[in-house]
């Protein structure tokens, strides 16, 4: 299917410049490294964009879709340097982006010592001024699908339960766009750390059709006692189970969503659709997708092997792939196998996004037979396709699959 006529996805949302200086291999503890009056001699900077707006829109553009990018930055060199990060990519990618008079563009430090985890220094900038306003009507015509990432880290969006970022929703949807969401995990230090996210929830999700976080951010956000519990307990995803990723998805579809989509890591992505035809209405018809075979799904894609580089923008990434099925009007099985297949792409290369290659590349692996990683979480009553090679839950389609098990 050709896009290049089709209308834009439109990427908006948080977008920093992440500055990242190579470390010796003596740095092994940045508390004794970095002291008062102390210099190490350190190796060359990598300069990339990161956020939302550029991981997910530039997936996007490498998969062949038309997508605007709509993010804040300042009018100073970090800002310039973001959109000319853009415009190398192609000029018109740089256009839809906003440039505050006067602001400081965000940026991350990103200290990445050998065999440690990274840390990172943040500074969001005009990310926290960002609000419904600067969202015009006319960026809005000519698009099919509104994706917003990581408002959880943009002040105007959290405060308040929401209500700013739920006024920019609803005129995007008036707009008769499909609207998608993706967040990321709040500061829980900082002031967003504080906000009460099971009340934003209500108030966004009547207004968002697709919404994309991982399971360990839906969690946190709709029980945050039991994000805690398992916390304390180890990693949080090896102990999900399928009943627990069915709790969440129905948490959400009660608070308004059409599409829940937990993405797994190296587990896949779990999909969850409203059972509901009413509410599927206006996300299928908009997208000239099959109603029936999108209402009352509940399917999980394993991810592919992949020769893992680097898991920076995996997640993004995969909602790239899913977007792109999406305009595709491919099934439900095909659009999450597309996504996980896209973001396991993206573990292949160092950075965010040059691991994506064209849509077609994407979809001639997956039809070569691209091995597929188990999943180790336990599903009872689930059922392996073996032709569309997922799982299928006991929810899909009135639970055709319940009696199973994994």
């Amino acid at each position: 299917m050709d896009l290049s006529n089709s209308p834009t996805i439109i990427v908006a949302g948080h977008v920093c410049l992440d500055v990242i200086p190579t470390l010796p291999e003596s740095c092994r503890d940045l508390t004794t490294w970095l002291v008062p009056g102390g210099l190490v001699n350190v190796g060359p900077m990598t300069i990339s964009t990161g956020g939302a707006v550029s991981n997910t829109g530039l997936a996007l553009h490498r998969l062949g879709v038309p997508v605007r990018l709509m993010g804040k930055v300042g009018d100073d060199t970090f800002g310039r340097t973001t959109l000319d990060v853009f415009r190398s990519y192609a000029p018109a990618l740089a256009e839809g982006m906003l440039i505050a008079a006067g602001e400081s563009s965000s940026y991350t430090l990103i200290f990445s010592s050998p065999n440690i985890d990274r840390t990172f220094l943040h500074y969001s900038g005009p990310n926290d001024t960002f609000c419904a306003a600067d969202v015009p009507d006319t960026a809005l015509s000519d698009a099919r699908i509104f994706h917003f990432g990581y408002p959880t880290l943009m002040r105007n969006f959290y405060l308040d339960d929401g209500r700013e970022f739920e006024t920019l929703l609803r005129r995007v949807k008036a707009h008769g766009l499909v609207t998608s969401l993706d967040v990321s995990r709040p500061d829980p230090h900082a002031e967003a750390g504080k906000v009460n996210w099971s009340a934003w929830l209500t108030h966004v999700l009547p207004q968002v059709d697709i919404f994309l976080p991982s399971v360990e951010e839906a969690l946190l956000m709709i029980d945050p006692a039991h994000y805690t519990t398992l916390e304390a307990r180890g990693e949080v995803l090896p102990q999900v189970d399928g009943g627990l990723l069915s709790r969440l998805a129905e948490r959400l579809l009660a608070w308004g969503v059409a599409v829940a989509v937990l993405k797994l890591g190296d587990q896949g992505i779990y999909m969850r659709t409203a059972a509901d035809t009413g509410r599927m209405r206006g996300l299928t018809e908009r997208l000239n997708l099959d109603r029936r075979a999108w209402t009352n799904r509940e399917l999980l894609a394993p991810t592919f092997r992949a020769h893992l580089v680097g898991t920076t923008g995996a997640g993004d990434c995969a909602i790239a792939g899913f977007l792109t099925g999406l305009l595709h009007k491919l099934s439900p099985e095909a659009t999450l196998t597309g996504a996980v297949a896209v973001g396991a792409c993206n573990v292949e290369a160092a950075d965010a996004v040059s691991g994506v290659p064209a849509w077609e590349a994407v979809q001639r692996r997956i039809q070569a037979g691209w091995a597929q990683l188990p999943v180790t979480l336990k599903l009872v009553g689930w059922g392996w396709d073996v032709g569309q090679r997922l799982w299928i839950g006991p929810h899909d389609h009135g639970g055709q699959w319940a009696g199973g098990e994994s």
